[in-house]
């Protein structure tokens, strides 16, 4: 009797731990997570595009929440990946350059999924990582990288990530003559020449969008077979913009303008930011995301993450969104960008870097390659050709009269508070945020390795890396006033390399404004760092030295600098051709994850 009475029990037991966990599990939401690459709003049917073909996302937003203002943090794959997965801004991680795979600190910074598993959540993701973080393994903090449903049925709560690659930049390219949209239906942007070659590419996407919608449905029929949708919270979005030319990787936009929508199902209805159907206006940042899923997971988020919680009743108000470009491959550029509902403003800290210099992976396209043959011909126009121009130092757009953001109002005085407001806006979130951007990316990686810290380490320490006078140098350098020559000239003998590169780029910023010293000039071409010698040669080579300029960049060529990348792209910049550099290009065998190769390739084989 006794040993019966204890199997009861024990039964009893097991039947009330069995309970009570399904109890937990239910009363904790699913999430199912489908992204699709690349593509911004304009791609998607429901976000006002007549001729998208997307009946499964135009669906999906008709039963849950389409939210109409939200912008990713970055407009390329990797960098933003590593937001989401950290929760904390590449660009104050330092891994916000495209394929870096920079350290962060693991031991203080988890990912995300970490903090679910803690949590007694199932977490799994197919099966696009890419986060461009080393010291860790992408794959370390999943459970799995398949799509079982009834795996995920059996370990429920659980956060499932499926990613589909159909829309992916690569799918546009290839044949562009064969499509099932018609090319002379497709919606053109304001910045793109109506011709045949764009029109054909606009239809050539459309059809992998198509098929890129088709997979959303294909997930969401899924997840109704297997009866988990009404405790399944579900969420679309893409991972950035693009994919035509001039809109993944610049912070238009055409860059950072994505879709999300989100369906929360009756049971976690107190979740909900309004009746379903409904369009939602609030500004949404991608790095927003980590933080909030962890929140209406009944997940307190850690400290270091950076975003503000959108839904439930810890929801947190966001009045600006802010996003940023590093480099992108092998091409070199550095920009931000703040906006609110209504403005942009963009600030270009290289403004003398065109923004459509050639990229070896753009350049596939079609309509990239047609389009600047179109601009070689001298048949475009003030609005189409400035792809292939040189940048303002600050740019102005309001979004809502000009979504394609091609009336730059930056020098309307009617709209000065404006750009006041939002540059204060920008220069107190790079405080805020550590921005590790402020000096060239491997002038940082240097730095980084000798004090022997990460960067997101590094970048929090003043005697190492002073952002603050990095900031009010790089500000000085790009208001192009010749009242700060004397300022930069002092700052040419700064023991600091970083106030140093700012002086010498607020010296070539001022060429054609007021006379330049060239004795001061030239002894900027021994400069310890790297990067104030390419700058000081530019200039140097720009006031009618070329013979010492060319001397300077192949001397770092052939003695492999580690700036190697940043001279490479300066001789693309100066528009004189390569003749005089190309046994030091051969010559140098500098790295740099295989982007100095890549330029190089492009040089030696003439197709820049």
């Amino acid at each position: 009797m006794f040993r019966q009475l204890m199997i009861r029990m024990h039964l009893a037991s097991l039947l009330l731990i069995t309970t009570t966990a399904i109890a937990v599990a239910g009363d904790r939401p699913n999430i199912l997570w489908l992204t699709s690459e690349d593509n911004n709003v304009n791609w998607v049917g429901c976000y006002g595009n007549p001729y998208a073909e997307t009946p499964h996302i135009d669906e999906l937003a008709r039963e849950g929440f389409q939210y109409m203002n939200c912008y990713s943090d970055t407009p390329v794959c990797a960098p933003q990946r590593c937001t989401w997965i950290t929760g904390v801004y590449a660009l104050s991680l330092g891994t916000h350059p495209m394929r870096s795979r920079y350290p962060i600190p693991h031991e203080s910074i988890k990912y995300y999924p970490d903090h679910l598993k803690a949590a007694g959540y199932f977490v799994g993701n197919s099966t696009k990582t890419d986060y461009n973080i080393g010291g860790r393994k992408d794959s370390s903090p999943w459970d799995t990288k398949k799509v079982d449903w009834q795996s995920l049925k059996n370990n429920q709560p659980f956060m499932m990530v499926i990613n589909t690659t159909k829309s992916h930049e690569s799918k546009a390219f290839g044949d562009i003559d064969q499509t099932e949209h018609d090319p002379q239906q497709v919606r053109l942007a304001k910045y793109h020449p109506d011709i045949a070659d764009i029109r054909k590419n606009y239809a050539h996407y459309h059809d992998q969008v198509k098929k890129m919608d088709a997979d959303i449905g294909d997930a969401l029929a899924k997840l109704e077979q297997s009866g988990m949708a009404d405790n399944t919270i579900v969420i679309y979005n893409s991972d950035h913009g693009g994919v035509l030319p001039r809109s993944k990787r610049f912070l238009y936009n055409s860059g950072i303008h994505c879709p999300l929508i989100i369906r929360v199902p009756e049971k976690f209805k107190h979740l909900r930011p309004a009746e379903p159907g409904t369009k939602i206006e609030d500004l949404v940042s991608f790095i927003d995301m980590p933080k909030t899923w962890l929140q209406i997971c009944g997940i307190d988020p850690p400290r270091a993450m950076q975003g503000k919680v959108f839904l439930g009743d810890k929801k947190e108000p966001r009045d600006y969104q802010f996003s940023f470009r590093g480099r992108m491959d092998e091409r070199i550029d550095n920009i931000r960008s703040v906006r609110d509902k209504r403005f942009l403003y963009i600030r270009n800290y290289m403004p003398y870097a065109p923004w459509g210099h050639h990229q070896d992976y753009l350049w596939n396209m079609k309509a990239t390659q047609a389009w600047e043959a179109y601009h070689r011909e001298g048949k475009t126009d003030a609005v189409t050709g400035r792809f292939f121009q040189t940048k303002p130092m600050e740019e102005l757009y309001d979004m809502v009269a000009d979504p394609d953001n091609v009336d730059n109002l930056i020098a309307d005085p009617e709209y000065g508070e404006e750009v006041k407001r939002l540059s204060a806006q920008l220069d107190q979130w790079q405080l805020e945020i550590f921005d590790a951007g402020l000096l060239p990316e491997s002038e940082v990686v240097r730095r980084s390795l000798d004090c022997g810290k990460t960067i997101y380490e590094m970048v929090r320490d003043p005697s190492l890396y002073d952002i603050a006078a990095y900031q009010n140098a790089a500000a000085l350098a790009l208001e192009q006033d010749p009242a700060n020559l004397s300022v930069f000239y002092n700052n040419l003998n700064d023991e600091d390399a970083g106030v140093r590169y700012w002086a010498i780029v607020g010296c070539f910023n001022l060429q054609g404004r007021t006379p330049l010293d060239p004795v001061i000039l030239h002894s900027a071409l021994r400069d310890p760092s790297h990067h104030v010698r390419i700058m000081a040669a530019w200039t140097v080579y720009k006031e009618g030295d070329k013979a010492a300029a060319q001397a300077c960049w192949n001397d770092l060529l052939e003695n492999d600098s580690y700036a190697a990348l940043m001279v490479l792209n300066v001789l693309d910049w100066t528009g004189d051709g390569f003749d005089p550099h190309i046994e030091s290009i051969k010559a140098c065998k500098t790295d740099m994850g295989g982007n100095v190769e890549r330029i190089r390739k492009c040089i030696l084989n003439g197709e820049m």
